[in-house]
Parts: structure tokens; C-alpha cells; sequence
């Protein structure tokens, strides 16, 4: 038994890809998932979650959800059936009571039978279209009938008029009529007219058959009097207008109406009584029919009704004629409003009943899962699709809220009650709307017990609030707090607990809002008085403010205490917003006024320089276009005018000559050279470094103690210890900086230390503008010199290397390109070493090359390069390698031209030339 098991557990394995022998929960889930979107069959799914349940439970949980799935959805095509038969039914029968139609779809709407898919979604629209067919047949008859009664009224007139103008007439009403009748019978005939209200037959035929009487009576009494127009012997028409008509044409006097017999004489009161009578309901009826009011105008006809008969023997002739013509105008006016009243009511019915949704009943949750496999098993089998199924529960769910709901019922009631103002009640729908209302009123009773609960709580915690600020108040009142902020806190937070303390009614917030006013009121007291009181000391500063700000000469140091003082004011003691503001415009409107009137003294004093600033923003102006340029020379003799215009001398005043420029500058339109690049810093620096005097160069350290490798950084120890007041020559008694001058490095006294340094006169104050622009135009000019300088240095230098490469001594730079570092004997050397044939080894030479100008060496020559610093500690009295470069320059020239040597030389000398 227990192999077969293992047999079945391995054959569902592999049907499910997988879903026993996943190592994890979460992979078995994913699993069944994707086994479950291959729609595998029900009894599958039953075996695999026979099994799956006794060992993963949440895997499981997939498998009875699309099981319950199933269920119910066989459920509900067994409750589609049944009510799709009952449809069907209902529109198999001959009549078809619209009734029944809308209560087989309430009643499926309450099974839970879903309407919106099939079959049940055909029905219904079956259904709905045959309850319009019979409504719209209903209808047609009442257009019949109106156009019944026109056509008699038509054939009426006639009979009024003379015979010759019937005559006229009566071939369209040839047509007329037999087209009515044709529409009558189409009405007959129509399929839905077994299912019409058995009012409106009736009324048809009656309405059929009146009007075939009138229409065969005129056009007997017509054939009648053409053939009296005709023949003089023939009789005449029973139409007395007609009669009269033709009598005349004979020649013949006009007939007198025969006398009608006298009625017995009466009382002439009992007549006047019964004719007041009679007239008094007349108009009563006339009235109701008039306004339209079917319920009334019922009333008012059998009022009338019983008045004939009782006193229409009594009255005249006219008065009973009218009568009979009020009563048939109240009949046809009750029929159609009758119809018109239940098709409202039916509406409000169907609204009252749509109040609620009928929804399915959320399913009850799962019971836990049984420990054993055999537990588990029967469970399964107990859930299996295969039992009978079961129609899921429904429950039927408000659409609307409390509040909303009572709204919708007052509303429906009272357009009940307008419709059974206008027509005769209908006992059946009233009781299926009152039964609705009711039901939905259930809701809204539950509603306002809520709020009177809600309400109660409300008031409650309201009332214990106005308690706890009486306490706060009476806790608070004499403590002389400092804290006004953390007070104004407190009954903010008071204020905003009241506003959130719910909801209440007119009447209830109207008598606790006073005494939450008055407690409030007793609780601000004390702040509302240090208010009251800081505001008096505001409104003194702002006085303050005033006379400061009037005074001739702005007191600043008093101005930043007023200030600090408004400060400290307002960080104790809060006040409104809209108040602090206002005060503190007050405040700082004297002081502005003052700073305001203080900054248009200074720019009309500064105005007094504008001739300045003019010139340097014209010097700076050229200097930007020089630079713009990109010639060095031009670059340099704007920058001198702008130093020029600086120290207030002539703006305008002509640039130096090319031939007075600078050792080691290039002419105009030239390139700049090496050496003209070494003096590259600013006029002003330059004119600084050349008043100064010149200090003795120390002797460089060739090698020294401490980190050797390229490109470090090295402390100056050589020139701390040469340094006058060095760091090692302060220690020697007897030095500059030895102990027995420590008089003299005191320097002058205090007073006296004003004159150590010379300030230079660099005249006025130059404006914002124009210090700014000249400030960028150097920035300019120097970082495009620089960049000049770089890109002559790199021309030069690639012009060696091209030079080196060729073997061409012609095409070494000139001396003006490499700079004055490159001396023209150091440069005539070089040119010979090209012109001799190539030779010897230059990785000595490079090595010295590379110590001189201190750049990094390639990583296979680093032990040659220490070997050959040990080298050089020893040879201390030969020249090291930042005198000799020049040579080793040459002495590289003259070997054979390498790509890799001629990388570390052009290196070194990028770094040489520029010093």
C-alpha cells in the first residue's frame, strides 16, 4: 500500500511539474500556479489536492479556491436554468401580465441568478422588449381613440355646413376613415394584444364602432341630398341644415321644428332647487377636469351622476345637455390618467426596490486544514464537485447611506402621494412600494441611532472639555508664567480639540457653544493681558525707531540693539499674526527710510568717481578684447593699461612699442616664446617681485633623507636652514633669529607698528562694477597667456623631437621659442649634436634629465635612476643635474632617435622650459 501511495505521489509529481518535489512552499505554489493556467480537469485537481493538503497547506489553498470556483459556477448555471425555464414560460404564454415580467426579474436578481450572462441575459432582453411592445400597444390605443374623436368631430362640422361643402370633403374623408380602421385592425392583429390591459379592448372597439355609425350615417344623409339637388321629388335630407339648403332652392318656404311636447308643470322652486343643484356639481366637475385632477374629478362625476338623477327631470334642457358633456369628458380624462398613474407608480416601485443590491454572501472562511492524509482525504471528498450543487447565498446591500437614504425615501413618498392626488389608488403597488420603503428604512433607522449615539458621545466629550479647561484655566490664573508661547500653545490645542470634537445638532451646539466661549474666554485671560501689555512696548520701540531713524547721523550700534530688543519681544509673548505684521512694518518702516536715505548719500558720493570707473571698465573692456584675440603681445600691453588705469593714471595713454617691451617677449603677431612664458605673472606681482630684494638661492639638496621616489613632495630644508630667522639658524646663539635677538624679533612697540609696512597709495575706492570687471578681465588675460604660453612651449618642443627624428639641425626652435632658460650656446650645441653622425647610449643622460626636471622615471629604470642619485652624493663638488640639462640635452640628440626616449626627454624638458 505504501509503495502504491509513493507510486500515485510520483505520477501527480509529474503532472504537475513539479509541485511535490519542490524543496520550498513558495516554488510549489509557483508551480500549481502554472499548472492551474493549463485548465486541467476537476478530478485532477481533486486527486492532486487529496494529496497536496497533507503536506503543504498553502500550495493546497490554490487548488480549493478554483475547486469552490467550479462549485459555483455549476451552482449558478443551475439556478440560470431554472429561472432562463421560467422566462421562457412567462413568454410562452398568450398574455403576458407585465407584472409578473418585473417580478420574475426582482425575484432572479434575489436568487442570485446572474442576469448579465447567458441564457438569462437573452431572456431578459426578450422579456423587456415584450413589456414594451405591450406599453407601446397601450399607447397606440389612446392615439386611436384621439383620432376617433377628430375624424367624428370632422364629420360633425360638416353636417353644419352646406352639402355642397360636404360634398367637397368627402373624398378625404374616403381616406381617412378606412385608414383609421386599417390602423384599428393592425392593433388587433398585433401579437402582444392578447396581452394589453383589458381597459383598452373596450375602448377601441367603442371607439370603432361610433365612429362607423357616424361615418355611414353621413354618407347616407349625403347621397340623400344629392339626389333632392337632383330630382325635386325626391326626399330630403335628415340634415336640417342641409333640408333647409335644398328647400330653399326649390322655392320652398323653410320647415318649423316640430313643437316639442310641454313638460308638466312644476314648482318653480322645486325647479330653481334642483337646478342650483345640478349647476353647483357641474361646475365642481368642470373645475377638477379643468385642473386635471383624475383622483377629484372621480368624485365630482358620481357627484353630478347622483345630482341627475335626482333632479334630471326637473331641469332645462341646456343645463342636462351639459351635463352629459362634462360627465364624458371626465371619463375619458379617468381612463388615461388611471394608466398614466400606475406607470408612475410602477416607476417609484422599481426605484423604492432599487434601494438595494443583491450581492453574493462572502463565503465562510475555510476550516483548518485536518492533520491526518485520511482527514484531509475527507474533506476533499466532501467539497468534491461532484456533490450536489449548492446556490450560493445572497444578501441584499444598501446602495445609498443613512442620511442619503432618508433623503431618497422622503422623496419617493411624496411623489406617491402627488400620484394618487392626480389619479384612483392601486391598492397592489402600494403595497409592494410601502414594503420596499420599509425595508429601506431599516437602514435608515440604524443611521440615526448611530448619530444619536455619536451625538450623546459627542456631547459628552464636549462637556468634559469645557471641565478640563475650567481646571487648566483656574490652575493657570495666578502662576506668573514666562512661557507665553507654550500658554498660547496650550489654548490653540484647546480651540482645535473643540472643532474636532464631532458633530452636533443645532440645538445642542447652541447651548454648549456659550459656555465654551465663556470658559475659553476665562482661560486666555492672562495672555490676552501680557499681550496687551507687549504691544505697549512695541508700539514704545516703534517710537524709538522713529527718532532714530530722523536723527542726522544713523546710529547703527543702536539700531542692532532696538532690534534685538523687538526680537526678544516677540520670541516671549505671541501675538496674531496679522497684528505682528502690521506692528512690525511700523517698526522697520523708520529704519529702512534711514538705511534707504543713507545708501542714496553713499551712491551720490560715489558718483564723484565715476570718471574712475569709467576708465578701468574701458581698460578692462580692451583687455577682454585682447584676450579675445589670442595674441600674447596685445594681451600684455592692454593689461598694462589696465594696471595703469588702476593707479589712476591716463586710461588713454598709448601702448609701448613693441621694441620697449620686455626681455623675452615676442614681437606682435608672433608666437609667444619659452622665455617670454617664464615671466608670465601679472604687472602688478612682477612690479612687486622686482622692488623687492633679491634673496641668495640656496644650494639644491640632491639627495636627502626621507621619501626619494619622482614627483614627491619635499620639505624645504635647505632653504628653512639659509633662511634668515630660519628654524636652524634661530637656534645659534648670536643669530638673526638666536636668542639674543629676541629683542629685536619682538619688533617695534604696539604703537609704533603702524609704520612697519608701507601701505601703496592705491587711490579711491573703485564702484562694484567696475572692480568686478577688472578683476575678471585679468583673470581673463592671465589664463589666456598661460594658455599661449603651454601651446608654444608643446610647438617647440615637438618641433625638437621632429628635429631629433630627421637628423636636421635647421629645424631646432629658435631661441625666442624655447625661452631664456635655453641660452644660444646651450642651443648651438644642440644643433651640432645633430649634424655629427648618431651614436653612443643615452639612458644616463635621460636618468639626469629626469632628476632634473624631478618628473617620473619608467618602472625598469627606478633602480637605475637610485644607483645614479648615490652616484651623485658622492661627486659633491661636480655639477648636478639642474646645471648640466643642457648638456645631457645634447648628449641625447646625439644618439640614434627613439620613441621612448624621445617621451622622457620631450617630459623633462616640458618641465625645464618653464622654470
Amino acid at each position: 500500500m505504501s509503495s502504491l501511495k509513493i507510486h500515485d505521489t510520483q505520477a501527480l509529481d509529474a503532472l504537475t511539474g513539479g509541485a511535490f518535489s519542490a524543496p520550498t512552499s513558495g516554488e510549489r505554489a509557483a508551480r500549481v500556479r502554472e499548472w492551474l493556467a493549463g485548465e486541467p480537469s476537476a478530478e485532477q485537481m481533486q486527486e492532486v489536492f487529496r494529496e497536496l493538503s497533507a503536506r503543504d497547506k498553502g500550495a493546497a489553498r490554490l487548488l480549493r479556491e478554483r475547486l469552490d470556483e467550479i462549485k459555483r459556477a455549476k451552482g449558478q448555471e443551475a439556478i440560470a436554468a431554472e429561472w432562463s425555464e421560467k422566462a421562457r414560460h412567462l413568454l410562452a404564454q398568450p398574455r403576458l401580465n407585465i407584472a409578473d415580467a418585473l417580478a420574475w426579474q426582482r425575484d432572479a436578481a434575489k436568487a442570485g441568478a446572474p442576469l448579465s450572462r447567458e441564457p438569462l441575459a437573452g431572456v431578459k432582453t426578450q422579456l423587456a422588449e415584450r413589456i414594451k411592445g405591450i406599453e407601446d400597444l397601450q399607447n397606440r390605443v389612446q392615439v386611436q381613440r384621439e383620432a376617433a374623436v377628430l375624424l367624428a368631430q370632422r364629420i360633425e362640422v360638416l353636417s353644419t355646413k352646406s352639402w355642397k361643402d360636404a360634398q367637397l370633403a368627402v373624398e378625404a374623408l374616403r381616406a381617412d376613415v378606412p385608414q383609421w380602421q386599417a390602423q384599428a385592425q393592425a392593433l388587433l392583429d398585433d401579437a402582444n394584444w392578447g396581452s394589453v390591459d383589458a381597459r383598452f379592448p373596450p375602448l377601441l372597439e367603442a371607439s370603432r364602432s361610433q365612429l362607423q355609425v357616424v361615418w355611414d350615417a353621413f354618407q347616407t344623409a349625403l347621397a340623400q341630398a344629392t339626389a333632392a339637388a337632383d330630382d325635386a321629388n325626391a326626399p330630403l335630407p335628415p340634415v336640417p341644415v342641409w333640408a333647409d339648403e335644398l328647400r330653399q332652392a326649390r322655392g320652398l318656404p323653410p320647415e318649423s321644428a316640430p313643437p316639442k311636447p310641454p313638460k308638466p308643470k312644476v314648482d318653480p322652486e322645486l325647479k330653481a332647487r334642483a337646478n342650483q343643484a345640478v349647476s353647483e356639481a357641474l361646475a365642481r366637475l368642470e373645475q377638477e377636469v379643468a385642473q386635471g385632477h383624475g383622483k377629484a374629478t372621480a368624485g365630482a362625476a358620481n357627484a353630478l351622476r347622483n345630482a341627475l338623477k335626482e333632479h334630471g327631470r326637473l331641469v332645462d334642457d341646456k343645463l342636462e345637455s351639459q351635463a352629459h358633456a362634462a360627465l364624458g369628458a371626465a371619463g375619458e380624462m379617468e381612463g388615461w390618467q388611471r394608466w398614466r398613474a400606475d406607470q408612475l407608480r410602477q416607476e417609484l416601485v422599481a426605484k423604492a426596490e432599487a434601494l438595494f443590491e443583491t450581492v453574493p454572501a462572502a463565503a465562510p472562511p475555510a476550516p483548518a486544514p485536518a492533520d491526518s492524509e485520511a482527514a484531509a482525504i475527507e474533506e476533499a471528498e466532501a467539497e468534491s464537485p461532484a456533490a450536489t450543487p449548492v446556490p450560493p447565498a445572497v444578501v441584499r446591500k444598501p446602495r445609498l447611506g443613512g442620511r442619503k437614504m432618508q433623503e431618497t425615501l422622503r422623496g419617493l413618498r411624496e411623489q406617491w402621494k402627488q400620484v394618487d392626488q392626480g389619479g384612483p389608488p392601486n391598492h397592489a403597488l402600494w403595497k409592494r412600494f410601502d414594503e420596499a420603503c420599509n425595508e429601506a428604512y431599516k437602514v435608515v433607522q440604524e443611521w440615526l441611532d448611530k448619530v444619536k449615539s455619536e451625538a450623546a458621545e459627542h456631547r459628552a466629550t464636549r462637556l468634559a472639555l469645557i471641565e478640563e479647561v475650567k481646571a487648566w484655566a483656574a490652575a493657570h490664573e495666578q502662576s506668573e508664567s514666562s512661557d507665553w508661547k507654550g500658554f498660547n500653545r496650550a489654548i490653540h490645542q484647546f480651540s482645535e480639540r473643540w472643532r474636532e470634537a464631532g458633530h452636533l445638532s443645532e440645538k445642542a451646539f447652541a447651548e454648549l457653544q456659550p459656555q465654551w466661549k465663556e470658559a475659553i474666554s476665562h482661560a486666555a485671560a492672562p495672555l490676552e493681558r501680557a499681550q496687551k501689555e507687549s504691544v505697549e512696548r512695541r508700539n514704545a520701540m516703534i517710537e524709538e525707531a522713529r527718532v532714530l531713524g530722523e536723527a542726522p547721523m544713523l546710529r547703527i550700534d543702536a539700531v542692532k540693539a532696538l532690534q534685538q530688543r523687538w526680537q526678544a519681544e516677540a520670541q516671549t509673548v505671541p501675538l496674531d499674526r496679522k497684528q505682528e505684521q502690521k506692528l512690525w512694518d511700523a517698526f522697520r518702516k523708520p529704519i529702512d527710510e534711514a538705511f534707504s536715505r543713507k545708501t542714496a548719500e553713499r551712491e551720490k558720493a560715489s558718483a564723484a568717481l565715476s570718471s574712475r570707473d569709467r576708465a578701468v571698465l574701458e581698460a578692462s573692456k580692451a583687455v577682454e578684447e585682447a584676450t579675445a584675440s589670442g595674441d600674447a603681445q596685445k594681451i600684455r600691453v592692454a593689461v598694462a593699461a589696465l594696471e595703469q588705469a588702476l593707479r589712476g593714471g591716463e586710461a588713454a595713454a598709448a601702448p609701448a612699442p613693441a621694441a620697449a617691451a620686455a626681455p623675452g617677449e615676442a614681437p606682435a603677431g608672433e608666437a609667444p616664446t619659452a622665455e617670454a612664458t617664464a615671466a608670465e605673472p601679472a604687472a602688478s606681482e612682477g612690479e612687486a617681485a622686482a622692488a623687492a630684494p633679491a634673496r641668495p638661492a640656496p644650494k639644491p639638496v640632491i639627495a636627502m633623507r626621507g621619501d626619494d621616489r619622482p614627483g614627491a613632495r619635499r620639505p624645504e630644508v635647505a632653504a628653512t636652514a639659509t633662511r634668515p630667522g630660519g628654524r636652524f639658524e634661530a637656534r645659534r646663539p648670536g643669530g638673526p633669529g638666536g636668542r639674543d635677538a629676541r629683542d629685536d624679533r619682538r619688533g617695534p612697540p604696539r604703537g609704533d607698528r603702524g609704520d612697519r609696512f608701507e601701505r601703496e597709495d592705491r587711490g579711491p575706492r573703485l564702484g562694484d562694477a567696475a572692480f568686478r570687471a577688472q578683476r575678471e578681465a585679468q583673470e581673463h588675460a592671465q589664463a589666456a597667456l598661460r594658455k599661449l604660453a603651454a601651446q608654444a612651449h608643446g610647438e617647440a618642443l615637438t618641433q625638437l623631437m621632429a628635429a631629433w627624428e630627421q637628423r636636421s639641425g635647421e629645424q631646432v626652435p629658435s631661441h625666442q621659442e624655447l625661452g631664456k632658460v635655453v641660452s644660444p650656446q646651450v642651443r648651438q650645441g644642440w644643433i651640432q649634436a645633430l649634424g655629427k653622425a648618431a651614436g653612443g647610449d643615452a639612458s644616463e643622460a635621460l636618468l639626469r634629465l629626469e632628476i632634473a626636471a624631478d618628473v617620473p622615471t619608467p618602472g625598469e629604470q627606478i633602480t637605475a635612476r637610485r644607483a645614479l642619485q648615490l652616484q651623485l652624493l658622492t661627486k659633491r663638488h661636480e655639477a648636478g643635474p639642474q646645471e648640466t640639462w643642457g648638456t645631457d640635452v645634447a648628449k641625447v640628440l646625439g644618439t640614434g632617435f627613439d620613441a621612448g626616449a624621445a617621451r622622457r626627454l620631450q617630459a623633462a624638458l616640458k618641465a625645464l622650459l618653464r622654470r
